[in-house]
């Protein structure tokens, strides 16, 4: 996928179709945007991603990289991104869950651009996936 990028101001900028406006080209933001086109192939429609989600929890306002909701409006997916090169620990995974205490999403990712996991809940508990399931599929 080739991410469409211009420059500006001696910045080089990624447009973000789910935010509807160019933002700079951060390895984070490649990422995401790169995560963004997977969901896309995925069967995931634009309009039920969102992008930087303030999630209220302990007080503070976080902010979760990618959510996607389902036809009932709900979370589905949940997924953090990192730069590459950023190791993704276990306290990438205590962030996320974070997140999803509030959300509740069936489906959570981490991609750093290197690595990508993918856990799904089953049943009580959460099983690891080699792949990103498709729209609708959770």
């Amino acid at each position: 996928m080739s991410l469409r990028t211009r420059t500006e101001g001696g910045r080089t900028l990624v447009h973000d179709p789910i935010r509807r406006r160019w933002v700079v080209l951060t390895p984070e933001e490649g990422v995401r945007q790169r995560l963004l086109a997977d969901l896309a192939a995925l069967g995931y429609p634009p309009g039920l991603l969102a992008v930087e989600r303030g999630v209220a929890f302990g007080g503070k306002t976080w902010r979760a990289d990618v959510v996607a909701y389902g036809r009932d409006q709900r979370p589905a997916l949940l997924a953090e991104c990192k730069a590459p090169g950023v190791a993704i620990a276990q306290d990438t995974f205590d962030q996320l869950a974070r997140y999803n205490a509030v959300l509740g999403a069936g489906v959570l990712v981490v991609d750093n651009g290197e690595a990508r996991y993918c856990c799904v809940r089953d049943g009580a508990g959460w099983r690891f996936v080699e792949a990103i399931p498709a729209f609708g599929a959770q």
